[in-house]
C-alpha cells in the first residue's frame, strides 16, 4: 500500500471483499488497496479495525470516506435504508457509520428497493450513478452482470424500475455441485458454443432444464469438450436471462457495466439479437459514482 495523503477515500465494500481508492481533490486515483474481508466475514464492530488495517497509512488527519455496497446492509457496518423507485441513482441521505477514530468520517450510500415485484440493490446504484455522471442525459437500460445480474431502466437520471437475475450464482452452482461438474474443463472457452447456447435458450427458454442435462449426455456420447460444455452452459443461462429481460432491453439504448470478461459475454449475446450495447468497465464506473456522491456530500 502506498503512503499517500488523499483528499478523500472511496470504498466499495461488498459481501466477499473490499476495495479502497485514495482520491485527489480533482478526482484522480492516487493509490488502491484491497481486503478479502467482506461484509460476510465481519461483525459490526470489526469494520473500522479492518478499514484501518487496510488503509491506515492514508489517514493523516480528518478524512472523509464515502462507501457503497453491503457495508450498508442490515448485517453491515451501519444500515443505510433503501430508497424506493422511482428515485435518483444516488438516493438522498448518506448515513454516517459509528467510528472510534476521531479522524474518520465514514458516509455510506443507501441502496434502492422496489416493492412490486420485490427487488433490492446495494452497490449497483453507485455504478448506475457513475455511468450517468460520465454519460450526461443518457436514457435507456443498464445491465450490471455479476453473481446477481441487474437490469435497470433509467430515465431523466432516475432509476425507474429494475429486476435481478441469479444467473451468475446458477452458473457457479450448476458447474460445481451438479452432475454437470463432470463435463466441464477447469478452463478454456468456445465462442461458437456460447452463442449456440444463447440461441437455444432465446428460442425455447421453456426447455432450459432439458438442455442443461443434454450437456452431460453430449459429453458422454459425442465427446463434447469441457470448454464447449462450459461455454454452452453460460450461453444457455444468459440466453434464458435475455429472453426474460427482453421487455426491458428490446428497442432501448443499452449499456453493460462490469468486469470486462463478463460484460463482453452479454454484449456478444445482445449483438446476436441485433441489440448493440455499450460496454463500460466496472471499476472506473464505481469510482465515478463514489466521486459523484462525495461531491454531493460536500455541496
Amino acid at each position: 500500500m502506498s503512503n499517500v495523503t488523499p483528499h478523500w477515500i472511496a470504498v466499495d465494500w461488498g459481501t466477499s471483499n473490499m476495495r479502497a481508492w485514495a482520491m485527489s481533490a480533482s478526482g484522480t486515483v492516487l493509490a488502491e488497496a484491497r481486503s478479502d474481508k467482506g461484509m460476510g466475514a465481519l461483525a459490526r464492530d470489526e469494520f473500522e479495525p479492518e478499514l484501518l488495517r487496510t488503509i491506515g497509512d492514508w489517514i493523516n488527519g480528518p478524512t472523509t470516506i464515502v462507501a457503497c455496497g453491503m457495508v450498508g446492509s442490515r448485517q453491515g457496518w451501519v444500515e443505510a435504508p433503501y430508497a424506493s423507485v422511482p428515485c435518483p441513482a444516488l438516493p438522498d441521505g448518506l448515513v454516517r457509520a459509528p467510528v472510534q477514530n476521531p479522524d474518520l468520517q465514514v458516509h455510506v450510500i443507501p441502496g434502492i428497493k422496489q416493492t412490486d415485484p420485490a427487488d433490492v440493490m446495494r452497490g449497483e446504484e453507485t455504478q448506475i450513478a457513475g455511468f450517468l455522471a460520465l454519460n450526461k442525459n443518457w436514457d435507456g437500460v443498464i445491465c450490471l452482470p455479476g453473481t446477481h445480474t441487474k437490469w435497470v431502466h433509467v430515465s431523466a437520471d432516475e432509476v425507474v424500475s429494475f429486476q435481478t437475475f441469479m444467473t451468475g450464482e446458477l452458473f457457479a452452482t450448476l458447474s460445481a455441485y451438479t452432475v454437470l461438474r463432470h463435463s466441464f474443463g477447469a478452463d478454456g472457452w468456445d465462442d461458437a458454443a456460447f452463442l449456440t447456447g444463447v440461441e437455444d435458450a432465446m428460442s425455447r427458454p421453456e426447455r432450459l432444464a432439458a438442455r442443461l442435462f443434454s450437456l452431460r449426455a453430449e459429453e458422454l456420447l459425442n465427446d463434447l469438450s469441457g470448454a464447449a460444455a462450459r461455454a454452452r452452459l453460460s450461453g444457455l443461462l444468459i440466453g434464458a436471462e435475455l429472453a426474460a429481460a427482453k421487455p426491458y432491453w428490446l428497442g432501448q439504448q443499452i449499456a453493460v457495466v462490469g468486469a470486462s470478461k463478463l460484460t463482453k459475454l452479454y454484449v456478444d449475446a445482445l449483438a446476436a439479437q441485433s441489440a448493440p450495447a455499450t460496454q463500460a468497465k466496472g471499476d472506473a464506473i464505481t469510482i465515478a459514482g463514489l466521486t459523484a456522491a462525495y461531491r454531493r456530500l460536500k455541496g
